[in-house]
């Protein structure tokens, strides 16, 4: 039915509808917890947007989702469905620690943050190409391995992230880096947005998009990369080399993952520690599949979902009937309205602009 439809229907009025559907139950559940729906969107949205320090928490965790959201989206266009952003961004927590710990009192900030980035991405892509290699030579199922290598990753980072512990130390996490290794701060240069961890990854993550929109719009091995996705026979007909581009585009998934930790390690914590991914991976294909894998979608989408995490912790602390878990709510509606529900209203549109069924 959405094939029928014109493009600024499936690719605006759709998510817009599967939103609002999305938050008119969560209205719905606000009120049964006692407490009113639009008193709470009042707050969430005074808490993310409004306040200059809270958009500014807004801007910084989506700068992670941006990451995240394209290292799904990238891998959506070959027709892989990769979930395991969770775990590439992990272990690439890894190698940047690594390199931090390395590098961090021999280095400038201009070698020492590039330096960071590449540990992360290199170890991101090596943790993804498992999976795209077994996809493409051996047939496994790149959803279950993805998955499964998530839980990898987080059975491995237990076990050496106790080898990073200073002596003396009980806290399950490595020394802080050199100040060397921190991303400079936006509030350097304007003060308004108050003592938030925003630094210059969103300018990346920004720059991500741009080349993330041209290389599969405009070049022709973002042409081979969606033929791949619309039709592997017919694309491997024509010369493509599936197995390579699979294997491609699995590295370039995770090396994209993997940058997420940069803005969450050296934009904020300045350390390795358990669980910093803290879910973005998992949002990330909530954000692809939102975001219709455009890059203009997707910057909306995380910045939407970067309003919720924000937004959810004061609401939360205002409105002591809505406990935190409110946010993760929030976040399954949309990925069940936005995913599994996305034609939802395709047929009425379809109906209302006097398509053919």
């Amino acid at each position: 039915m959405n094939k029928d439809l014109p493009r600024w229907a499936t690719a605006f009025v759709m998510p817009v509808l599967n939103l609002l559907s999305a938050l008119l139950v969560t209205a719905l559940v606000i009120h049964l917890l006692g407490e009113s729906p639009t008193e709470s969107l009042a707050i969430l949205i005074n808490s993310a947007v409004v306040n200059p320090e809270g958009l500014s928490y807004t801007l910084f965790y989506a700068s992670t989702f941006i990451f995240t959201g394209l290292a799904v989206s990238i891998a959506m266009q070959a027709g892989l469905f990769n979930i395991g952003a969770e775990g590439q961004m992990y272990f690439a927590g890894l190698g940047l620690t690594l390199a931090m710990l390395s590098f961090d009192s021999t280095l400038s900030p201009w070698l020492l943050i590039p330096v960071g980035m590449l540990g992360a991405a290199l170890f991101g892509a090596l943790w993804a190409f498992v999976p795209g290699y077994l996809q493409a030579k051996r047939g496994s199922h790149v959803v279950v391995t993805t998955i499964m290598f998530n839980y990898i990753a987080a059975s491995l980072m237990n076990t050496v992230i106790v080898k990073l512990v200073p002596a003396g130390e009980q806290n399950p996490a490595s020394r802080a880096f050199s100040a060397a290794a921190e991303m400079p701060r936006l509030n350097q240069w304007l003060p308004v947005l108050g003592e938030t961890p925003l630094n210059i990854s969103f300018f990346i993550a920004i720059l991500a998009l741009v080349i993330y929109g041209v290389v599969v719009s405009r070049s022709a091995w973002g042409y081979k990369l969606r033929a791949t996705g619309l039709n592997k026979h017919a694309a491997h007909y024509a010369g493509i080399r599936i197995s390579k581009m699979i294997i491609i585009v699995m590295l370039i998934s995770g090396a994209l993952a993997g940058l997420g930790s940069v803005n969450s390690i050296m934009g904020s914590t300045h350390y390795l520690s358990l669980n910093f991914v803290g879910g973005a991976g998992f949002i990330g294909i909530a954000i692809a599949l939102m975001g219709r894998q455009h890059p203009v979608g997707i910057f909306l989408s995380a910045v939407l979902f970067g309003a919720l995490t924000q937004g959810g912790f004061d609401l939360s602390l205002e409105k002591q009937n809505i406990p935190p878990e409110t946010v993760i709510l929030i976040q399954g509606l949309i990925i069940l309205f936005c995913g599994a529900m996305e034609n939802l209203y395709a047929p009425v549109i379809a109906k209302a602009l006097n398509f053919k069924k």
